[in-house]
């Protein structure tokens, strides 16, 4: 673990790589210390291994603070998360596997399609009335079950343990992000008319107890539950399209963690607003799950209850390039190369989907070694096909 005080700061970061590796994001550092110098920012900033720069705030990052809620250190895919399920197989063909994940593709929308036909789910029925979710409601109701773009996935492995396991990525949709921007301007808005002394309005707040800040909150934690009954809907279309090629498949409950939202919790002390910005939370012996990139492995993992990092690990592998860069430096002959040469199923079918590479991504490898005193590795995962958006 890396310690570094910034001279303006007002509090130290704490970051789970090497000192190289933290200067070598400057948008990063750029970030971290702005962080450092917020007034409510409570004891330290954690930067897991697999941080990188985002908007406002690192992914990869772990605030806590006194007093506020900051709406942009929960990010705009509110409940963004993986779900992970072990079936009873040993193994699978590449023609079976095929076969499933065509079942699949028809069963669940990829990228920005949606549901032709309106999905039910009782927690509809109990919706907070807040005007956003009530505008953006109907339309939610054809998102649930949808994958989505980016680097969402369903990826089918093999685990360490012996078995075929199972794993999606995705979050709260469209429907999150529009409740994420419509909280995001107001308070931008709000500390502006305060004259709130933040130094970017990426970095805008709502004030615990404002009836804003409140109505934040219900929001985001609707958009949770949305967002886990989204892979919950995922998982039962996978599902149905293995017991299609499969019969009597068995499966075992899941695995869901969220690692985009803010929570009050109590550290060093006090209780405080925790935002996890690509993070997953970890206490002692809590079960989480760390996804690499496409073609890497994944992880499912036990906490070791760190205090330090907020009780906190890395959501992933982290990228080391940006989308742009990916396209413009990776060679696409090389990173589908290696992929075809695993025999793993991919979705890397031209340079626009370079971006999604492993070679966009950091090593996972060093990832999991950078956070050995946070998490112990219980099944490690080893790709064998997946289908993104």
């Amino acid at each position: 673990m890396f310690v570094y005080k910034p001279k303006t700061g007002n509090i130290p970061i704490k970051a789970w790589m090497s000192e190289d590796d933290y200067y070598s994001d400057k948008g990063m550092v750029e970030q971290c210390e702005t962080l450092a110098t917020l007034p409510f920012a409570y004891h330290h900033i954690a930067l897991l291994p697999d941080g990188h720069m985002g908007f406002g705030m690192p992914i990869g990052g772990v605030m806590a603070t006194k007093g506020v809620v900051v709406t942009n250190a929960v990010g705009f895919d509110i409940g963004c998360g993986v779900q992970a399920i072990k079936t009873d197989l040993t193994e699978i063909s590449v023609e079976v596997l095929k076969n499933v994940m065509g079942n699949i593709r028809d069963r669940v929308p990829v990228g920005f399609d949606h549901h032709k036909k309106s999905k039910e789910w009782e927690g509809f029925d109990d919706a907070p009335d807040i005007p956003i979710i009530r505008k953006e409601l109907q339309q939610a109701t054809y998102q649930l079950g949808t994958l989505g773009g980016g680097n969402h996935f369903i990826e089918f492995q093999k685990g360490d343990d012996g078995y075929i396991w199972i794993m999606i990525h995705s979050g709260s949709r469209n429907f999150g992000y529009k409740i994420a921007r419509e909280y995001h301007d107001l308070a931008v808005k709000k500390c502006a008319l305060w004259c709130s002394d933040i130094p970017t309005k990426e970095l805008a707040f709502l004030p615990l107890g404002d009836p804003l800040a409140d109505d934040y909150l219900t929001a985001m934690n609707y958009a949770l539950r949305f967002a886990r009954e989204n892979r919950n809907c995922i998982m039962t279309a996978i599902k149905d399209s293995f017991a299609e090629c499969i019969p009597n498949i068995l499966f075992s409950k899941p695995i869901d963690i969220h690692h985009n939202y803010a929570a009050t919790e109590h550290h060093f002390g006090k209780n405080v607003m925790v935002h996890r910005k690509g993070a997953v939370r970890m206490r002692k012996d809590e079960i989480g799950i760390i996804p690499g990139s496409q073609g890497t492995a994944s992880y499912i993992v036990k906490g070791k209850g760190n205090p330090e990092s907020f009780f906190s690990c890395s959501h992933g592998a982290g990228r080391r390039m940006g989308r742009k860069q990916a396209r413009r430096e990776l060679n696409f002959n090389d990173e589908v190369g290696k992929l075809n040469s695993r025999g793993i199923i991919h979705s890397i079918r031209n340079i626009d989907d370079l971006d999604e590479a492993s070679g966009a991504y950091k090593d996972i490898g060093e990832v999991m070694a950078a956070q050995d005193d946070l998490v112990e590795i219980s099944v490690k995962l080893t790709p064998l096909g997946v289908i993104k958006g």
